[in-house]
């Protein structure tokens, strides 16, 4: 792995996609650092060069920033990153995706997961509240996290914390939620270019709290995950969720979108590639840039599909088994079992009961 050209200008798109900018980088560090530890090896495990940390222009491959992340996790056995008074021991993500997956609506979703921080997090408080047709989700300070307001730790910490409960709804919600605005609580930093990439272009600064907005109706979104869902979400975690739904991952919504007319219908490389009018070189490095491929998106979509159908239609198994391009119903159970632990008509069966 290897950082982009250092001579590469930040505004230079094709420097920048799926990747990271230096600030989120020495952010996520920050807490560390303040613990005395050494960053080096992490940084050595994740292919970054140390030299990353005195370069704003520096930009980080997010398969190197995914590796980072769960090296600090790891390292400090903290997946608040050493930012807040008490750590957030390893499980706690999973322990919020647990909370919420299940929950009837987003709203519901995010109400449970702001109580949930605040047992686990007690230095910030997050509310949901909707006026005016808009939803806002707020994020405070309950003890001051940094002497300055653009303390690199204090900056993260919002930083992380939105990503998370974001990237968050948007795999509850099965959909990616578009942020009208965000607020953010601390003087604009060096790499608030990315925030158009990872959070919404409309950001604003030095505010008395983060305040994220967003369009009220997205609360009342079913939410479409439940818990037997959680394990293959949590693949890679938590570091991976920090790249899901970003605004810069185009070629992957493309294949998606590509791929979703019809399910049923053979998966190449080669044929997507004509699709999308690029080479298949292309769009199998465009793919990786942005943390995937086309089997991986292929699979995703099959097993949503699959558990929308089951649980919300009469179609016999076999038909939803063709549907969805599988040859012989039994590669169907196979796949299903391998997502939910649990064979297709076991699933039906289950949410039948629940209703």
């Amino acid at each position: 792995m290897t950082v982009c050209r250092r001579n590469a200008h930040p505004l230079n798109p094709r420097a920048d996609r799926a990747t990271v900018a230096a600030g989120f980088v020495t952010g996520m560090l920050s807490g560390l650092g303040a613990r005395g530890r050494d960053p080096a090896p992490l940084l050595r495990e994740a292919g970054i060069p140390h030299a990353v940390l005195n370069d704003r222009r520096a930009r980080v491959p997010v398969a190197a920033y995914v590796t980072l992340y769960n090296g600090v996790v790891h390292a400090l056995g903290d997946e608040g990153f050493g930012l807040f008074s008490a750590p957030l021991r390893p499980g706690t993500f999973e322990f919020l995706c647990r909370v919420t997956a299940g929950s009837p609506s987003l709203g519901e979703a995010l109400e449970r997961a702001a109580r949930f921080l605040a047992l686990v997090l007690p230095d910030l408080a997050v509310t949901v509240s909707r006026a005016r047709g808009l939803a806002r989700l707020e994020i405070a300070e309950r003890r001051r996290l940094g002497r300055r307001p653009q303390d690199p730790r204090r900056v993260f910490a919002f930083e992380w914390l939105l990503r998370l409960l974001h990237g968050l709804a948007c795999w509850l919600a099965g959909r990616a939620i578009a942020l009208h605005s965000v607020r953010f609580p601390f003087p604009r930093p060096p790499h608030a270019r990315d925030y158009a990439r990872v959070y919404t272009e409309h950001s604003s600064f030095d505010g008395a709290t983060l305040l994220a907005v967003f369009d009220a109706a997205l609360l009342d979104l079913p939410v479409v995950r439940d818990p037997s869902e959680v394990d293959a979400f949590l693949e890679g975690a938590p570091g991976r969720i920090s790249i899901l739904y970003r605004r810069d991952r185009e070629m992957v919504r493309r294949v998606r979108e590509l791929l979703a007319r019809d399910l049923a219908a053979p998966a190449s490389l080669e044929a997507a590639a004509r699709a999308l009018r690029v080479s298949p070189r292309t769009l199998h490095r465009r793919l990786a840039e942005e943390g995937s491929g086309l089997r991986a998106i292929r699979q995703e979509l099959r097993r949503v599909q699959a558990l929308a159908r089951l649980g919300n239609t009469r179609r016999r198994i076999a038909d939803i088994a063709a549907d969805l391009g599988y040859s012989e119903p039994s590669a169907f159970f196979r796949a299903f079992h391998s997502w939910t632990g649990e064979s297709p008509s076991a699933y039906r069966k289950r949410v039948r009961r629940a209703r």
